[in-house]
C-alpha cells in the first residue's frame, strides 16, 4: 500500500499511489490510503524518534514500559508479575525476561507477593525509580517538542480520531 524508497527518494504522495492504485485495479477502493499511508509514515517516523531518544538515555522501550508501569502503578510501586503482564499486554514469559534484565540491572527486585503464595512481586527500586522519573521527563519533553506543530485542540482531536480508528480497526 506504501511505497518506502530505498534509493532516498521521496516517497510518493498519498494521492499519486491511489491514483496508481485506481489505474491498475480499477474499482479498488483507494480513500484509506489518503488516511493510512500518511498514519504509517508518521508512526514509522515517531517510532525511530523515540528509538533513538531511549538510547540516547540508555533504555530500550521494554524496559521503559516495565518501569513505567511500575511508577505508574504508584507507592510502593510493586506489582504482581500478572499485573504487570495485563497492564503491558505481554506475555507472563516477556515479563519475566524484562524483569530478569531489570533485576540484573538493579532497578527492579522480586519478592514474595502478600496476594499469593505463588504470585511474584517485582519492586521499583531507588535506582530505578530515578531512572525512569529521569528517562520519562526526557522523552515526553521531546516528545511534546514532536506535536508542537499542532495546537492544543488539535492534538485533541487528533487524539479523538485516531482512538476511534483503533477501536474500529480492533
Amino acid at each position: 500500500m506504501d511505497d518506502y524508497p530505498l534509493d532516498g527518494t521521496a516517497a510518493l504522495p498519498p494521492a499519486d499511489i491511489a491514483a496508481a492504485w485506481e489505474r491498475e485495479l480499477p474499482g479498488v477502493p483507494t480513500s484509506s490510503i489518503g488516511v493510512l499511508t500518511p498514519l504509517w509514515r508518521a508512526a514509522k517516523t515517531l517510532a525511530e524518534e523515540r528509538r533513538r531518544t531511549l538510547a540516547r538515555l540508555g533504555l530500550d522501550a521494554a524496559t521503559l514500559d516495565l518501569l513505567s508501569t511500575l511508577r505508574r502503578s504508584g507507592p510502593p510501586y510493586t506489582l504482581t508479575t500478572r499485573q504487570l503482564a495485563a497492564q503491558t499486554l505481554v506475555t507472563a514469559g516477556a515479563i519475566s525476561q524484562r524483569v530478569a534484565r531489570a533485576e540484573r540491572d538493579g532497578l527492579v527486585v522480586r519478592q514474595a507477593s502478600t496476594a499469593s503464595r505463588r504470585a511474584v512481586a517485582v519492586v521499583l527500586t531507588d535506582a530505578g525509580h530515578a531512572r525512569v522519573g529521569t528517562a520519562v521527563r526526557a522523552l515526553l519533553e521531546h516528545e511534546e517538542a514532536l506535536v508542537a506543530a499542532l495546537d492544543p485542540v488539535e492534538r485533541e482531536a487528533l487524539g479523538a480520531l485516531l482512538a476511534r480508528l483503533g477501536t474500529a480497526a480492533g
